[in-house]
């Protein structure tokens, strides 16, 4: 999952690089319904979920992306089994006590038939669970986005890819527009607001009239009419859209109406916001509801990702030449663990057991490399290890799943801070 955009070593604040923008088919259905998952309580459960210590006992973390493509014919009961398989057959590496293995695999097991029910599957397009059986611990949390499936067995839940969703996500607006009108949106991870509204200052009449100084002038007034009407109206939503975002800037801006009305007010908007468009989706702003234009705004951002993947990967290519990039499971581990990654590149099927250093705690492959840095710890997969860890170096982290770009990354891959 990539970010919109950059940290700034100012304020902290995400900016959207220019991308060319995209559009994204109007999602099925009506959209009408609830703008988000109702979740009240994710505050509460997250601190929760930070207290639990499950002592000699193990947690086991889940992140499952739910996605059209996932939801399609099951396949993400296919990958959640297939992921099972693989953390039960790689348990005895562990190294821990029968009786914990055993609640382990129970705990597996419960996380699949929770997830076979359809009637469990949240609305979003991913889902966190945690389970324990020894301190009586289930949780079910949907999620917007995740970065990849993946499943992990700790002493702690594995709660930072939960805590940065908001983080991550950013603030988006979205405006929905035709001749006539326009409404403004904002979407953030898990909910849709509407804000102020726009309507065009028109005067409506008939088709056109001829008149006595010639023919055709009647019509050439009326098309140029409608022309200036337009104009007017595209630059008040300009002016709006720069209200709104000096009141709370934004981290992208997503374009939406009927036909080509979305793209059209694109060339009204000043540089500082055009640098942050992200995409256009198709929409009527009279049937848009908050959880239609929370749909669409998704779509756009997931199209826009793909395009970061390709940028990213080729800067990452780049960058092998003079140093400032490092492509391959070692070197990637290696510069985590001295602290210089900015981005963090991961290919979306990389998986890889290996160990932990038990005194520097850098993460590595193989035992030998620990030599001198404590007793290795092994980990069912490094590559999910190595997102925690950037997750808790405040890294950004891009999955990459376009598939030119994903035969570049050599398991994983990283920009770097300094060399």
């Amino acid at each position: 999952m990539a970010v919109i955009g950059s940290r700034s070593s100012s304020d902290g604040r995400r900016t959207v690089g220019r991308k060319e923008a995209r559009t994204v088919p109007r999602p099925s259905g009506n959209g009408r319904g609830r703008a988000r998952e109702v979740v009240p309580e994710v505050a509460e459960r997250l601190a929760r979920l930070a207290a639990v210590r499950p002592g000699a006992h193990r947690v086991v973390s889940c992140y499952l992306k739910l996605e059209p493509r996932d939801r399609s014919r099951g396949k993400y009961l296919i990958k959640i089994k297939n992921r099972v398989r693989e953390v039960t057959q790689a348990l005895p590496r562990l190294g821990l006590p029968r009786g914990v293995q055993d609640a382990i695999v129970r705990d597996l097991e419960r996380i699949q038939q929770y997830l076979r029910a359809p009637a469990n599957l949240p609305s979003s397009q991913g889902i966190a669970l945690f389970a324990c059986e020894a301190i009586d611990l289930f949780e079910a949390l949907p999620l917007p986005v995740v970065y990849r499936s993946r499943l992990s067995v700790d002493a702690t839940p594995l709660i930072r890819e939960l805590a940065s969703v908001e983080e991550e996500f950013g603030r988006l607006l979205t405006v929905v527009l035709d001749r006539m009108g326009a409404r403004f949106f904002e979407v953030t991870a898990y909910d849709t607001k509407e804000l102020s509204g726009l309507r065009a200052d028109s005067t409506r009449g008939g088709r056109f009239h001829g008149d006595q100084s010639g023919p055709g002038r009647g019509e050439f007034s009326y098309h140029n009419r409608i022309r200036t009407e337009k104009q007017r109206h595209y630059e008040a939503i300009a002016r709006e859209l720069f209200t709104i975002d000096r009141r709370h800037p934004a981290h992208g801006i997503v374009l939406a109406g009927t036909g080509s009305d979305a793209g059209a007010v694109e060339p009204f908007l000043h540089n500082y916001l055009v640098e942050r468009v992200i995409g256009t989706a198709r929409l009527n702003p009279k049937e848009a509801s908050p959880a239609a234009v929370h749909a669409a705004t998704l779509a756009v951002r997931e199209a826009w990702e793909r395009d970061e993947e390709r940028t990213q990967v080729g800067e990452m290519l780049e960058g092998l030449g003079n140093g400032w990039s490092v492509n391959g499971m070692d070197p990637t581990l290696y510069a985590l663990s001295r602290g210089q990654v900015r981005t963090l590149l991961v290919h979306a099927d990389a998986s890889e057991p290996g160990f932990r250093c038990g005194e520097s705690g850098r993460l590595a492959r193989t035992e030998r490399e620990c030599r001198g840095e404590g007793e290795p710890v092994p980990v069912l997969d490094v590559v999910d290890d190595a997102i925690e860890e950037a997750l808790r170096q405040g890294v950004d982290i891009n999955v990459v799943y376009e598939t030119e770009a994903r035969a570049s990354v050599d398991g994983l891959a990283a920009l770097l801070r300094f060399r």
